[in-house]
């Protein structure tokens, strides 16, 4: 069985927190690992084969130091250009699982998901795979506990085996609204469509031409014009673009004659929105879920999140309250599935909060702006141990490097030497430099920049080992063939 884990999308419902440049699958919400690492750190590890996770181009250095921090290696980690749905990607990822084995079996588990019963889980797993090995479409689906209208509901049949195993779909039913999902809690025989699914990679494929030719067609191209890039393997932007934009339950499961329901009683959440978090938080005795450093006296029914200060709260109720470094949201509970609205105004305002943290995370570590003004900017930068900053010259800014921590080797122009806790050195404007960790521990410093434009756009990178200057894939055809090498 080898995990196909989609881990595409931008969380915009779990702002602040979850942001485009870091989404929530890559976040601790609900443990102490990101959400795409509890994802596989759930899998039956008696079955279940390395994965193939299936990522926007942006976020690729994320998922692989994630999958590194856990011994996960990944078959394949496949990179989108821009998100296409669920249909699209899932066809990518099964052209790859049929290099290896046409008829292997694939359990498609979206990135973002919380289930408390991991045991439950994975006995459900067990039952799908003797309906998806004899060529069915597996979903799991989710017995409702209240009358929900955030998920589609599915209609199925009993089976006439064990209790779990699966049973036949008889339909299909968009978000309803609450009357409706009232009364099909109360009608029984419906279940929530979780968006887990377990097929063979083949009996996707050929369902998926048959009743959605289009995005088949066009993702067979694209197979046949894959490029390895270090780590990933890309997708050509130039014909994924033309690909429909689809789900998988509309393009192949509401289609298919053959899609199959496997009941799932796991304790499941779809964390999609701030309502979720304070559902799978545990709570104080006035049904309060905190999130860090809080102080609440004679409030109810609130969540608090906050990482680096202390939120107090006095007579309040229903609150959501989520603080960052760089943004404060106060929101009513009622009201936390409009968070969309909220970032959709802001990004029409061009605000950049909606993008990235200000920690901005990188392949070589992270950085953090904790001041600026005019014609200066001050940041904290940390340098993993053994990477090092791409060779670069800045054509509008100096800058001063202190170490803090740790032992930098520092590249500028033609010299090349060490600076230890304590020292520091200047990095003139179009001086050729570059910054490494030669250490075993996190080199930490303080950078200060000045100069008439302080973008991170000012950077001409003349040497990457990520990869990050080279150049677009091209195209090849028919019969899905070896991917070309960068050189």
């Amino acid at each position: 069985m080898i995990p196909v884990i989609l881990s595409g999308g931008n969380g915009s419902r779990l702002w602040p927190l979850s942001r485009q440049a870091y989404p929530k699958q890559f976040l601790p919400l609900v443990g102490e690992q990101s959400m795409l690492q509890e994802t596989l750190c759930r899998l039956p590890v008696d079955d279940a084969e390395s994965p193939v996770v299936v990522a926007n181009d942006e976020h690729r250095f994320i998922v692989k130091e994630q999958l590194e921090a856990i011994g996960r290696k990944p078959l394949s980690i496949l990179l989108e250009p821009f998100g296409r749905n669920t249909a699209p990607a899932v066809a990518m990822a099964a052209i790859e699982v049929a290099r290896k084995d046409p008829k292997a079996i694939m359990l498609v588990l979206p990135a973002d998901h919380a289930i408390e019963d991991v045991d439950a889980f994975q006995r459900a797993v067990a039952q799908g795979q003797d309906a998806a090995r004899s060529g069915g479409l597996v979903l799991f689906g989710i017995a409702p506990t209240r009358p929900e209208t955030g998920y589609g509901y599915i209609a199925a049949g009993q089976s006439g085996e064990a209790p779990g195993a699966a049973r036949p779909v008889s339909r299909f039913i968009e978000k309803p609204d609450a009357e409706k999902a009232a009364a099909l809690l109360s009608a029984g025989g419906y279940y929530w469509n979780s968006g887990m699914f377990m097929f063979r990679a083949d009996s996707y494929l050929a369902e998926l031409k048959k009743h959605s030719p289009d995005i088949y067609d066009t993702c067979l191209l694209a197979a046949r014009s894959l490029e390895r890039d270090m780590d990933f393997t890309r997708i050509p932007s130039e014909i994924f673009e033309h690909c429909p934009d689809d789900s998988i339950d509309y393009a192949v499961m509401e289609k298919t004659s053959k899609a199959l329901l496997v009941p799932m009683d796991a304790g499941w959440s779809d964390v999609g929105s701030w309502s979720t978090i304070w559902d799978v938080t545990e709570k104080d005795e006035n049904a309060n879920a905190i999130l860090g450093d809080a102080c609440l006296e004679d409030s109810d029914n609130c969540l608090v999140h906050t990482s680096d200060k202390l939120v107090a709260m006095l007579g309040v109720k229903d609150l959501v309250v989520v603080d960052t470094k760089d943004a404060l949201m106060v929101a009513h509970k009622d009201k936390v599935q409009d968070v969309k609205k909220l970032v959709k105004r802001l990004n029409g305002d061009q605000r950049s909060e909606t993008r990235t943290h200000r920690q901005v995370y990188r392949p070589w570590g992270s950085y953090d702006s904790i001041d600026m003004g005019n014609r200066f900017q001050v940041k904290r930068i940390s340098v993993k141990p053994g990477e090092k900053l791409s060779l670069q010259k800045h054509h509008h800014r100096a800058e001063h490097w202190i170490i803090v921590k740790g032992t930098a080797e520092v590249t500028r122009d033609e010299e090349t030497f060490l600076l230890s806790e304590n020292e520091s050195t200047y990095i003139p404007i179009g001086a050729v430099h570059r910054l490494f960790n030669p250490g075993c521990i996190p080199l930490e410093l303080i950078e200060v920049q000045s100069g008439a434009y302080l973008g991170e756009d000012d950077i001409e990178r003349l040497d990457d080992r990520y990869g990050r200057a080279a150049p677009t894939p091209d195209v090849e055809e028919e019969q899905i063939p070896v991917m070309s090498e960068r050189v």
